[in-house]
């Protein structure tokens, strides 16, 4: 990471921050000059992500977080107001993915998914829009997947909770008139999303076509930057970002 040349104001908030998208979102978002405050359930990872940043010449902070639990998710938004004052963007990233068939009834699975995917996203919202309205202005990135766009065996839990986090993006955008909203809709993407839960045969599939393919993590990263960085007239509604070769 480079050294931050830019200041900007005010917190971007990242869930999920200790892997994949959320870690490369918050290394390239700190190594433009805005300070990120990380939050994700390994709070280890987490420091040392932030002790990196740091030494590269960025802001960062971080606290333990379970978006599934709405008083951690509120006590995570707390902490960033302490640190930062203003919280301009939330970037709801944290999620989950065990691909199996219907049949196969790992309804905790399916649970799993409802309430990182989806419950947590809404947690997220919850916690930060009163502020965001209250200043007048503020950024809401709701992280789906090319799942929510078409479904595919095996993805359709997964993807149900990937259309809900759309359709709940979409809503919101229209409802509020201060507060911009963007989807970003990664295809392949190179993460620890296969590496729990799921059935086996599916989930290793996944990572082979995934190592083919797959984009780095930092694309992703790149796209979240540039709607975060549109003046404050223009709101980027949504970003599908695929690898070449997926079709």
């Amino acid at each position: 990471m480079t050294t931050a040349t830019t200041s900007h104001d005010g917190a971007v908030l990242i869930t999920g921050a200790s892997s994949g998208i959320g870690e490369a979102t918050a290394r390239h978002l700190a190594s433009l000059g805005y300070p990120v405050f990380l939050g994700a359930r390994r709070a280890d990872r987490l420091t040392a992500i932030v002790d990196e940043i740091r030494e590269a010449g960025g802001r960062a902070d971080s606290r333990q977080l379970d978006v599934t639990d709405i008083d951690s998710v509120r006590a995570f938004v707390g902490a960033a107001r302490e640190v930062n004052g203003t919280i301009e963007v939330l970037v709801n990233n944290a999620g989950v993915m065990p691909l199996s068939t219907v049949s196969a009834l790992r309804i905790d699975e399916w649970n799993q998914m409802i309430d990182v995917n989806l419950r947590g996203t809404l947690h997220g919202i919850a916690a930060v829009l009163p502020l965001m309205e209250a200043q007048g202005r503020g950024h809401i990135i709701n992280v789906a997947s090319v799942s929510g766009l078409r479904v595919d065996p095996t993805a359709a839990v997964y993807s149900a909770t990937k259309f809900a986090v759309r359709a709940l993006s979409e809503g919101l955008r229209q409802e509020s008139t201060v507060v911009r909203v963007t989807i970003i809709s990664p295809g392949f993407t190179v993460s620890e999303l296969t590496e729990q839960g799921g059935d086996a045969d599916t989930q290793a599939a996944v990572r082979e076509a995934t190592a083919q393919l797959g984009l780095p993590a930092s694309a992703v990263a790149e796209a979240i930057a540039y709607a975060v960085s549109q003046p404050s007239s223009v709101d980027v509604n949504e970003i599908i970002v695929r690898p070449t070769l997926q079709r």
